[in-house]
């Protein structure tokens, strides 16, 4: 069964701090992901008018 991967992680930066864009591949929609010590956040990334950042 080959499976379609729905979530990819387009940019990276950093090793012990972390920051990634993840786009989501059915809707293009990306959220920006941070790590840092013990925590992680998620967040939708908006353009200027407040309308979902889609990916190329």
């Amino acid at each position: 069964m080959a499976a379609n991967k729905r979530f990819e992680v387009t940019q990276s930066q950093g090793t012990l701090d972390v920051i990634r864009v993840i786009k989501d591949t059915e809707t293009g929609v990306q959220y920006l992901q941070t790590i840092s010590g013990g925590g992680v956040g998620i967040t939708l990334l908006v353009d200027a008018e407040g309308k979902p950042l889609l990916g190329k």
